[in-house]
């Protein structure tokens, strides 16, 4: 592809063919950046080209990505990403802050960010002719993998842990999905996933270690240029974004620094964003490492309800690292309950997110009480995924329902 020069390792730095390396570095295993010719792109489009294109997907930024259109049209394939930003006044308001928004990824076909990666995936499986892409997940990568290899006919092998929770393996399953569930951690599922595809041929989704996922997720910050640093001013005024995210293997992160990095590249992006990474406390290996002035990623044992953040070694936790202290910004780290209070928080504006989701919104929370941003600082929170993907969480963050008799006066009881 013209629009494509290779990978770069993100530790040593040494290049390589698109087609000379699917992965990882076989030097010292660090994840491999792809590299955009920059020049090439500038000739090819601009940002108005971009702006005035009138598909609603993270495809309207194919010039920026690394594969060939996957001719899918009509499929919920072609649907993923352009998710709505939203300003809650009554957040706004409560909290005193002037300009806040909330993306909500629950809007993507199978209700997570993580189809943004899944669908770049897949493009490229389609590409290179992969008969079946495997991927390990503890619920939400896989759903989105299933639904968008189903979209296209592409064979998928999910491999996850048992305790997933059932809604993301019912997903799985309802997709089609050839599903394995492993008696073990997400880490054990990833381990055993790589040596399938060493094994049997099949190409690996796996986040943190196949280079095209970060080139999906990157379309968050490439839409978040568009919707709101260029959409609602923030370019003219000249002021500078904190974006906060949650954090599990560090590729979400990751892939928005990659993207506003690319923007700034091509000099789209004038101000690079400062970006806030949120871990839940038991599980925040990347974290520590970033509090410890670090790059060493040193494993926890998991434990947090915030599952698709539950994470013992994040495999693209050097990347996660330099997204906070390149731009500026820090981690932040959350309990369970502080999780749940964010739950609830954001279901009174109307959002529904799952405990990962709502963990970068209880880091915002934080961060704002710490003094790591103040009420003037123009700020976004991303929702990474759906409520109903964990119900089981979801009735933990509020109150039960009361029951009363089918009676008026019992109504006029209880009723506030």
């Amino acid at each position: 592809m013209e629009k494509v020069i290779g990978y770069r390792c993100s530790l040593c730095g040494k290049a390589y063919n698109l087609d000379e390396i699917q992965y990882t570095c076989p030097a010292d295993g660090g994840n491999l950046d792809v590299l955009l010719d920059i020049d090439a792109i500038r000739l090819r489009t601009d940002p108005k080209t971009i702006m005035a294109s009138r598909d609603a997907s993270l495809w309207r930024y194919l010039p920026l990505l690394p594969v060939e259109d996957p001719q899918a049209n009509g499929t919920p394939l072609r649907a993923a990403g352009w998710t709505p930003v939203f300003r809650p006044p009554y957040l706004s308001r409560t909290l005193g802050v002037n300009q806040l928004w909330v993306k909500d990824e629950s809007r993507n076909p199978t209700a997570s960010f993580k189809d943004r990666a899944s669908a770049v995936v897949v493009a490229r499986a389609r590409q290179i002719k992969a008969e079946v892409v495997v991927t390990a997940s503890t619920g939400n990568a896989g759903a989105a993998l299933a639904g968008m290899a189903a979209a296209v006919g592409q064979k998928a092998v999910i491999l996850a842990p048992r305790t997933a929770p059932p809604a993301k393996i019912a997903q799985l399953l309802v997709f089609g999905a050839e599903v394995i569930l492993v008696d073990g951690t997400y880490d054990d599922a990833f381990d055993l996933t790589v040596q399938a595809a060493q094994e049997f041929g099949w190409y690996c989704r796996n986040t943190g270690y196949n280079p095209f996922t970060v080139e999906g997720k990157k379309t968050a910050a490439l839409e978040i240029w568009e919707q709101v640093i260029a959409g609602d001013g923030l370019s003219k005024t000249g002021e500078r974004l904190s974006v906060f995210v949650s954090v599990g293997d560090g590729n979400i992160i990751s892939g928005i620094h990659k993207g506003f990095k690319d923007l700034i590249a091509l000099g789209w992006l004038e101000q690079m964003p400062r970006l806030f990474g949120v871990q839940a406390e038991g599980s925040a290996a990347v974290a520590n490492a970033y509090n410890s002035k670090s790059e060493v990623i040193v494993p926890v044992s998991a434990n947090t309800l915030a599952d698709s953040i539950s994470v013992d070694l994040p495999r693209d936790g050097v990347r996660a690292v330099r997204a906070a202290s390149e731009t500026g910004g820090a981690y932040i780290t959350v309990s369970d309950r502080e999780i749940l209070h964010a739950i609830a928080g954001l279901g009174k504006v109307g959002i529904f997110a799952e405990p990962a989701g709502a963990t970068s919104y209880a880091g915002f929370l934080k961060a704002l009480e710490a003094g790591f941003i103040s009420s003037d600082n123009p700020t976004l929170v991303i929702n990474t995924g759906s409520g109903l993907k964990d119900t089981r969480a979801a009735v933990q963050a509020v109150p039960e329902a009361k029951v009363i008799e089918p009676r008026l006066d019992a109504l006029k009881r209880v009723i506030k």
